[in-house]
């Protein structure tokens, strides 16, 4: 029976792909890719030569139902996104859920991701987090952050290099300047960097640094909102 794969991709050191997920895209009937730009590289630099199709957050609502009908037809599939994961703050949801209405197996393999090194790299609790992903751009960004403040768990974000100052400021404005935050950049690249401090420290920090790179800011909960539930 044909299969869809997610196959997680290296964020940076392309030494982090798995010798399972190469197998996995040397042997497939197509690979799906955000960007075939980028996956075409990355294929280039791993000596795999297999068809590319694109499927990204703009077209991926009409790519469904062709993509589906291949794997019908019993064409094996592997899903991929720019780096890291698929479907974590990129393209894949809606194919993996249409799969598991068909009846088509889905098999998504282990591997890199920027989340999990962040949260670690932090030095906060790390048992229980919540995910955030992107806050919104515009519309609900400050409803968002505001339902955000009595969060008793870790939380993680990702962010772009040039919202990540305005992000801290709205978050040390709903949450406190003092709350306890990270922000890990470029994580197994070259220049990877992880700064630790409160939200206005790091406010302080990237107002005279200007920050470059991928970026995830993880935010220490609201002990206080703990404190009251075991109350």
């Amino acid at each position: 029976m044909s299969k869809l794969f997610v196959v997680p991709t290296p964020i940076g050191n392309l030494q982090d792909i798995t010798k399972r997920a190469i197998d996995v895209l040397k042997t497939v009937d197509c690979i799906l890719a955000e960007d075939t730009r980028n996956t075409g590289k990355l294929l280039k630099l791993l000596e795999i030569e297999n068809r590319l199709l694109s499927h990204h957050q703009n077209n991926e609502h009409d790519s469904v139902r062709g993509v589906i009908v291949m794997l019908q037809e019993g064409k094996n599939i592997a899903l991929v996104s720019d780096a890291g994961m698929p479907a974590i703050s990129d393209p894949g949801f809606l194919l993996i859920r249409e799969c598991i209405r068909c009846d088509i197996p889905v098999e998504v393999l282990p591997g890199p991701s920027a989340m999990l090194p962040a949260l670690v790299l932090s030095g906060l609790p790390c048992e229980r987090f919540v995910f955030e992903g992107f806050l919104p751009a515009k519309k609900g960004r400050h409803t968002r952050i505001t339902s955000l403040a009595d969060e008793s768990r870790t939380m993680v974000f990702y962010e772009s290099p040039h919202r990540i100052l305005k992000t801290l400021q709205q978050l040390t404005e709903s949450f406190g300047g003092d709350r306890r935050a990270s922000v890990s950049r470029e994580i197994s690249k070259l220049h990877e960097e992880t700064i630790r401090g409160t939200l206005f420290s790091l406010g302080e920090h990237f107002t005279q640094n200007n920050p470059k790179g991928e970026i995830v800011l993880v935010v220490e909960g609201n002990a206080s909102s703990e404190s009251v539930r075991k109350l």
